[in-house]
């Protein structure tokens, strides 16, 4: 059968398919910014003052009063920081990372994994640091896996070659500060920072959002298909699997 041959003008346009994301504001992380520039506003001038650094007597993270049972200390130290410069940097990492993942994790879930993160890796630092820290890493580095997580198991929606280099730009990201972490002369709590990897990752793997589009083209939306009780669920595994690595110093004397 003959056709005729299409001219430039006969083709027809391509119906634009319009994806809605969910349309949340990052209130959580705005939030956690404000308490902690606030808190440590709080600790310098207390220090300026007096010479001593009193909230990170109260709530630094110190084995040994954290062995007398003063368990706070395995989450306080994230509202804590020891410079400008410190606190700075924890705090930018928050507001790049966090506004993107509370727009799909949602406000509660949100502050789950961040508190969650911290919790693990002031535990792990515990566990087998003994020098003092303190500092937002911990949290921090949690949100990175959860960024990771995130990708890879919505690697269908974001494609092939967006997957992999949201991946590996992560990866870069964490070994260069693993890396720093671990060189010689730095004071910085590299175990804190595993254990929030590792706390973000075992939490976002389960609870973590899985999307889904919705509705019919040209009109489309991204839909959670995560169940409440996969998030109960690691919840329950971070808490409860970090607090028993939590009682193996007292074990140990």
């Amino acid at each position: 059968m003959n056709e005729q041959p299409r001219r430039p003008g006969d083709e027809q346009p391509r119906e634009r398919v319009h994806i809605k994301t969910p349309d949340r504001k990052p209130f959580v992380t705005y939030a956690l910014i404000v308490i902690t520039v606030i808190v440590f506003i709080f600790q310098y001038l207390l220090r300026a003052v007096t010479g001593t650094d009193i909230l990170f007597i109260y709530g630094g993270k110190i084995n040994e009063l954290i062995m007398l049972g003063q368990f706070w200390r395995l989450l306080t130290p994230a509202l804590l920081h020891g410079s400008i410069l410190h606190i700075a940097l924890n705090m930018y990492a928050l507001y790049i990372l966090g506004r993107r993942l509370e727009q799909f994790y949602g406000h509660g879930r949100f502050l789950l994994l961040y508190v969650l993160a911290a919790y693990a890796g002031n535990v792990l630092s515990f566990v087998l640091t003994p020098a003092p820290s303190l500092g937002a890493s911990t949290a921090v580095f949690g949100l990175l896996a959860a960024e990771g997580m995130f990708i890879y198991q919505n690697r269908k929606l974001f494609g092939q070659h967006r997957t992999q280099q949201g991946i590996i730009n992560l990866v870069i990201i964490l070994m260069i500060n693993l890396v720093f972490g671990f060189s010689p002369g730095t004071a910085i709590d590299n175990m804190g920072h595993i254990g929030g990897l590792i706390g973000g990752i075992f939490f976002a793997w389960k609870a973590g959002p899985v999307l889904k589009l919705m509705g019919q083209p040209p009109f489309l939306s991204l839909s959670d298909t995560r169940e409440q009780r996969d998030i109960i669920l690691a919840c329950l595994v971070v808490v409860l699997g970090f607090a028993i690595i939590a009682l193996i110093p007292f074990f140990q004397y």
